[in-house]
């Protein structure tokens, strides 16, 4: 005669297997767990905050290293950050269990080039580590330093072609803009955003140009 389960206790074991299905694939979803991309602000918007942004002469790089910046945080599932721009930024990208990106296509805002390999293109930081000490960024304690080395929320991490990301390394944009010229509305406004929402400072020069870009946003 087949043994009889209380009510109850299959209810219980309904529970138990639903939510071990739910986390098993949960966990899985690994590199899929990435957050979207923040969209840029307006033109009317950034002009507003870049009218409220301190003006001061570029700080000095003394003291700076990029370990005072903690970055490529663990974000879960596997992941950091550095691995979670490339699954945004990119399109069909394909990772190992370790959510280390090894196919896929990226497309560079900066130069408007395309690549297949992980290799071809480096994680910017839109405000440079250094500029940021040099604005403002020396004085934080380290915590603020991290969370804005591995900031998911605002746009400050881009998926570009890597020498584009070294020939930028810490200017601003009066020392250096993307080669293309139709990204420079949403580079300023990034920017803008970046520095008004940290509290950084911009130099006379930064701000000059940062107007002038702005000029080139739609109507």
């Amino acid at each position: 005669m087949a043994r009889k389960f209380p009510t109850q206790r299959i209810l219980l074991l309904a529970v138990v297997l639903v939510v071990a299905i739910a986390g098993f694939w949960y966990a899985g979803r690994g590199v899929d767990a990435e957050p979207s991309s923040p969209p840029p602000a307006s033109a009317g918007d950034a002009t507003k905050q870049l009218s409220e942004l301190k003006i001061a002469e570029r700080g000095s790089m003394t003291g700076y290293s990029r370990e005072k910046f903690p970055h490529w945080d663990n974000q879960g599932h596997n992941c950091n950050t550095r691995e979670l721009v490339l699954k945004r930024d990119g399109k069909d990208v394909k990772a190992g269990t370790d959510c280390n990106p090894t196919a896929g296509t990226w497309f560079s805002v900066y130069d408007g080039e395309t690549w297949t390999k992980p290799g071809d293109v480096d994680i910017d930081h839109m405000v440079p580590l250094g500029q940021a000490w040099a604005s403002g960024a020396r004085d934080w304690p380290q915590d603020k330093r991290e969370q804005f080395a591995n900031d998911l929320t605002r746009p400050q991490l881009f998926a570009v072609t890597d020498n584009l990301n070294q020939q930028k390394s810490d200017k601003a944009p009066d020392q250096w803009k993307p080669p293309l010229v139709s990204f420079w509305c949403t580079y300023a406004t990034d920017w803008i955003t970046v520095k008004h929402y940290y509290g950084l400072t911009v130099t006379t020069g930064e701000k000059t140009t940062l107007t002038d870009m702005l000029g080139r946003c739609p109507a």
